[in-house]
């Protein structure tokens, strides 16, 4: 289905055309002024320069060609050289009662499937998620979901963090507290128990207390270091135990994730790039892609275009051990091998731009990937607290991410229960959908590129550009159609008819312009793009419901008109949610 846009600038081309002037200067967009018009060329301005006329005798040109157009009821040509139009109601009628009976709400798959590889999580084992994974999930499943709407086939891969330095960390401080478990000899060559010797709540009391005690004595550092190379060398006892601190840490990882609605098709790591790694270290020394620079084999990737220094990707270090760029890079040969991916799309830290800027040379310069391979990195901005500064816990530490969410969820649970609306038995499950969109939609309405403030007094309000008034929107609307249809009224008779009021007219302008803003979201890979505009569409509905009877209107035909409206407005606002990773209850 053709977007309204494009409708209007195939009109405005013929008209371009027939009026004697190139028919690329037809671009039209959505008015900048709706109080003068609703979409808008501005060709003429640029089209002066070429045929040494005044913009607005250009403009006039064209729009004597666009009388009688099928599309617009009123065209104008404006000083200085603007070609201002409005949309004809039958057409802007028709266009949305089609768009209500198409499949995807208008929005078509792309012509070419292709295999897109989204890297998003990049959680460490043996840690407890905190805030700071909070924007790679919810981000990177958002655009999961929009890249599928789009027809590709798009694989999740949390990526975790599993083969460092963490793992002797762990390691390390379980053989100072249980020295006789069987995993610390050397010389048992019996089966290792089935059950771990800790549970999560152990794991992530280790972690931190191992980190920071590391950071005191040296000897302890050297000691977790040691482990981690004989971890990753191989020794039977500690391959046990990594194995029961994974299957510990994924079950809990798997849990928190799925409290924010977000899941993975692969539940990879680190460690699955290792046997990887030898080979393809082999094959950039013999091709003659690395050298030894100060005693580490590197690989330069800097280009003559480079306005700023771009370090050596630094394969192996001076002592063997491989870096995130030996990972990351065998990760490459793995997905390669595995999945031949048109695009592999990151998700992180914007401040980890300059590692991948030195991975994707690498990988095209070594031939790890194919040429014609895309390689994708988004970086996103620091969810900080009211202070501006990174968000933390009252006392000052990195907040955990299901304290996060029990907070949001008891927030919103204690509104709901005030508004009394909602049964008893329903107002926790309600919350904890309510409480998701509001922490989902505060995020991905910022741009993902960008910092931004943290303020649950805002993201919680059920007034202004939050994810609990878009809800409250839908929940209104399907309240409206349920009392349809419990007096009787059938939706399969409704049809949208031309609109009969301004504010009618406003939401079916809003409401067609849908698959354009989607186009938008999936090209540019903008979350935000999406939340802009069902903020717009639902203060177009709102606008709507308060200046029209719906319900009680008399006029049968009229009546139908709006239901139907307003079934293709929910439908795209549900649509819409779904993309960014949420859902909406019955009841608020």
């Amino acid at each position: 289905m053709k977007k309204l846009v494009d409708f209007l600038e195939e009109e405005m081309k013929a008209a371009f055309e027939k009026a004697g002037y190139d028919p690329n200067f037809a671009k039209v967009t959505v008015s900048n002024r709706p109080d003068l018009c609703e979409y808008q060329c501005n060709g003429a301005m640029a089209a002066a320069k070429t045929y040494h006329k005044a913009p607005i005798i250009i403009a006039g040109d064209v729009a004597v060609h666009l009388e009688g157009s099928e599309a617009l009821e009123d065209v104008q040509a404006v000083n200085p050289g603007f070609i201002n139009m409005k949309v004809k109601k039958e057409f802007l009628g028709s266009y949305t009662q089609e768009m209500r009976e198409a499949n995807q709400l208008g929005v078509e798959h792309d012509s070419q499937k292709r295999c897109i590889i989204l890297d998003y999580g990049g959680a460490n084992v043996a840690k407890p998620l905190h805030v700071g994974h909070l924007r790679s999930a919810i981000i990177g499943e958002c655009l999961k979901r929009i890249l599928r709407f789009k027809g590709h086939e798009v694989i999740g891969d949390v990526h975790l963090g599993d083969w460092g330095y963490q793992m002797g960390l762990v390691i390390t401080e379980l053989r100072k507290r249980n020295p006789e478990l069987v995993y610390f000899d050397e010389q048992y060559e019996g089966e290792y128990p089935e059950e771990a010797p800790f549970t999560i709540n152990d794991l992530e009391e280790i972690y931190p207390y191992a980190s920071a005690y590391a950071k005191e004595h040296e000897d302890y550092k050297e000691e977790a270091l040691a482990a981690t190379f004989e971890l990753q060398n191989g020794r039977k006892g500690y391959r046990a135990l990594w194995k029961h601190i994974m299957r510990v840490s994924i079950a809990d990882l798997k849990r928190n994730y799925e409290n924010l609605n977000v899941t993975f098709d692969l539940w990879k790591g680190e460690a699955d790039a290792q046997p990887y790694i030898p080979d393809m270290v082999k094959m950039m020394k013999e091709k003659g892609f690395a050298h030894l620079d100060q005693g580490a084999l590197v690989v330069d990737v800097k280009e003559e275009t480079d306005t700023k220094e771009i370090p050596p990707c630094m394969i192996l270090k001076s002592d063997g051990a491989a870096l995130y760029d030996t990972t990351d890079l065998a990760t490459l040969v793995e997905r390669e091998k595995l999945y031949h991916p048109d695009e592999v799309i990151y998700m992180t830290d914007k401040r980890q731009e300059l590692h991948f800027v030195q991975v994707f040379r690498c990988a095209k310069k070594t031939g790890i990937v194919p040429e014609d391979t895309k390689l994708t990195f988004i970086g996103f901005g620091t969810m900080n607290g009211k202070d501006g500064k990174p968000f933390k816990t009252r006392a000052g530490g990195v907040m955990r991410l299901s304290d996060l969410i029990h907070g949001i969820n008891e927030e919103m649970y204690k509104k709901i229960a005030e508004n009394r609306t909602v049964a008893p038995e329903e107002a926790e499950k309600t919350a904890q959908m309510v409480g998701l969109a509001a922490l989902k939609y505060g995020d991905l309405s910022n741009q993902a590129a960008k910092d931004y403030v943290f303020d649950l007094d805002k993201f919680a309000s059920f007034e202004g550009n939050t994810g609990p008034y878009i809800l409250y929107t839908i929940v209104r609307i399907k309240s409206i159609l349920n009392k349809y249809k419990e007096n009787g009224g059938d939706m399969a008779e409704c049809r949208i008819s031309e609109p009969h009021s301004e504010s009618e007219r406003g939401l079916m302008l809003e409401a067609a312009k849908f698959t354009a803003v989607m186009e938008q979201a999936y090209e540019e890979l903008a979350p935000h793009k999406i939340c802009g505009y069902i903020f717009d569409l639902a203060n177009s509905f709102n606008r709507f419901y308060h200046e029209n009877r719906i319900l009680g209107e008399e006029d049968k035909e009229k009546q139908q008109g709006y239901l139907a409206l307003l079934d293709l407005v929910k439908d795209i606002l549900m649509t819409s949610i779904g993309l960014l990773g949420f859902e909406a209850p019955e009841r608020m």
